[in-house]
């Protein structure tokens, strides 16, 4: 008589891999619970990243509810298990969770949509900083380790968040620094103004001896320009740190002088560029004579004739 035993597979446990991972075995871990070869994963979230970004969203959720291999909880369930004693993780899962909730929305917040960024470097950083879980069941033991746990969880936040302040403070302290260094070498003028300027000009009232920008980028169009046979007229343009634009009419005789401290300089074609550079340049005109004198702290100067 022979004995028929029957034999119950054992149920596969979807877990990260400990032995086929390139990151945290996520495409391993799946590769063995379908038994799919892990390449086929490891496309999926490299195309999947390069169409939007998704494939980074997808792996990280996945490595955060797959277990560990061996390990009786992912982080997620564990910091849900945990919520009570230690709160840090769950924030740190929360934020997480909205930014990915942020990229798939393709919400455009603060900044320029970017806040994202911002929200799941602080959601790592937190779930990094209390990583280190609790047993179970728990005991009274267990209860004076979860406070001591959780206390260290808010020492651990409050030490990474001083250094963040610490840095951001340092690196504005340095843009300051620099900033007054800039200023005192090229003489800048804040009360210039700071920012992007435009202006257009079509009549010789309402040309302008001389325009000023302390900071940003100066366009002064005058293409539509018009002078008379017989006169002439100087124009004076200086931007302490920035670009200079120019554009003059196509029939006016041009005197121009271009001088930058340090930067780049372009006149009708010509370029120069380094420190203490300066260009001069002349071209006849069938109507008046237009006098332009550029001047630039650091950056550009471009001047040209509009197109007839």
């Amino acid at each position: 008589m022979t004995d028929h035993t029957s034999h119950i597979a054992d149920a596969k446990r979807l877990e990260r891999s400990d032995s086929d991972r390139i990151l945290y075995g996520v495409a391993g871990g799946l590769a063995r619970y379908f038994d799919i070869h892990p390449a086929f994963f490891r496309v999926g979230f490299v195309v999947l990243t390069l169409l939007g970004g998704s494939g980074l969203l997808i792996y990280a959720a996945a490595a955060l509810v797959m277990p560990a291999a061996g390990a009786p909880d992912s982080i997620a369930t564990r910091a849900l298990r945990q919520r009570r004693d230690r709160p840090w993780p769950l924030i740190g899962l929360g934020l997480l969770a909205v930014a990915g909730a942020v990229v798939l929305s393709n919400a455009s917040f603060w900044p320029h949509g970017d806040v994202w960024v911002v929200l799941a470097i602080a959601g790592v950083a937190i779930l990094f900083l209390t990583r280190h879980g609790l047993p179970e069941p728990r005991s009274d033991t267990e209860s004076g380790e979860a406070a001591a746990l959780a206390r260290q969880d808010s020492h651990r936040i409050r030490r990474f968040f001083k250094g963040v302040a610490i840095a951001i403070g340092s690196v504005v302290a340095l843009i300051l620094v620099a900033t007054a260094i800039a200023a005192a070498v090229f003489h800048v003028h804040i009360g210039n103004g700071i920012g992007d300027r435009e202006y257009t000009v079509t009549s010789v009232s309402e040309l302008d001896r001389s325009y000023e920008l302390g900071i940003g980028t100066l366009r002064l169009d005058l293409s539509q320009l018009s002078l008379p046979a017989n006169e002439t007229r100087t124009v004076k343009v200086r931007v302490d740190i920035g670009d200079t634009e120019i554009i003059v009419p196509a029939g006016v005789a041009l005197h121009a002088n271009a001088r930058a401290r340090a930067g780049d300089i372009r006149v009708l074609g010509d370029d120069s560029n380094g420190w203490e550079v300066e260009r001069e340049a002349s071209s006849p005109g069938s109507e008046g004579t237009l006098i332009v004198d550029a001047e630039v702290g650091a950056g550009s100067i471009r001047i040209d004739r509009a197109v007839p």
